[in-house]
């Protein structure tokens, strides 16, 4: 039985009060222990946050890393950091690192290889665009994103992949795909791992929906038999409505 995982991508919101002030909130109301609860949150942030959690079983993740434990790569974070600070989870490859700072399935895969060398645990994203859907390429798209991300792990590493379905077109637009579609894609990346690794694998590996995902739309996508969890923008920087997923 794999545990269900609701992960908040802050992206660039929230200063370290902002931070503090949400996630003393979100301590404060019961949450659904069965669900993992994460908080992805901008680089300033995740000192302060991990204190704040300290004790309680909420999880911490941060928006991206480099790949190499140092060197001559201006503004950047590696994964040496990250493990001084002892967080549980990275996002890679999110559409918004691909669009915008020429994220490619190669830099996903060797981000993803040093996570999980230092025992941080990498959500990977993968999507189509609009277009790519519209033009009935949106399985040979995803299909490549994630052989490529995962190409050359380990096999007794990859039960700590966490895989987010992000369809580009449904995210931060109000949009969002049918839970149907969306459980038919994440069916497909599970059949894609199982043909590659075996049933085993692909049967314990989370694989999580996100693209406009709100309190409102997250019993209908949780019901579905092969998503495992939400990967979420906006509904995550409220505590209000962050609880309301996890305790779906």
């Amino acid at each position: 039985m794999r545990t269900p995982i609701i992960a908040g991508n802050w992206k660039m919101n929230k200063t370290v009060k902002e931070a503090l002030e949400l996630v003393k909130d979100i301590k404060k109301q019961e949450r659904n222990s069965n669900v993992e609860a994460v908080l992805c949150v901008p680089f300033t942030d995740l000192m302060e946050v991990k204190k704040e959690i300290d004790g309680t079983d909420i999880k911490l993740g941060a928006q991206n890393m480099h790949w190499e434990d140092s060197g001559a790569y201006t503004g950047e974070i590696s994964p040496l950091m990250l493990k001084e600070i002892d967080i549980d989870y990275v996002i890679i490859g999110h559409s918004e690192r691909r669009q915008y700072f020429n994220e490619t399935d190669e830099t996903v895969n060797k981000k993803a290889k040093a996570a999980l060398k230092y025992g941080i645990n990498p959500i990977i994203c993968v999507g189509e665009t609009l277009e790519e859907r519209e033009s009935g390429k949106e399985k040979e798209i995803v299909e490549r994103q994630v052989l490529k991300a995962i190409e050359g792990i380990e096999e007794k590493l990859l039960k700590n992949i966490v895989i987010a379905y992000e369809p580009i077109w449904a995210i931060g637009t109000g949009k969002t795909a049918s839970s149907k579609d969306a459980n038919d894609i994440i069916s497909f990346i599970r059949e894609i791992i199982g043909n590659k690794y075996g049933k085993d694998i692909s049967e314990k590996i989370r694989i999580q929906y996100g693209g406009s995902v709100k309190p409102a739309n997250i019993n209908e996508i949780m019901n579905e038999s092969d998503i495992d969890g939400a990967l979420v923008g906006g509904a995550s920087l409220k505590a209000k409505d962050f609880l309301k997923l996890i305790n779906f």
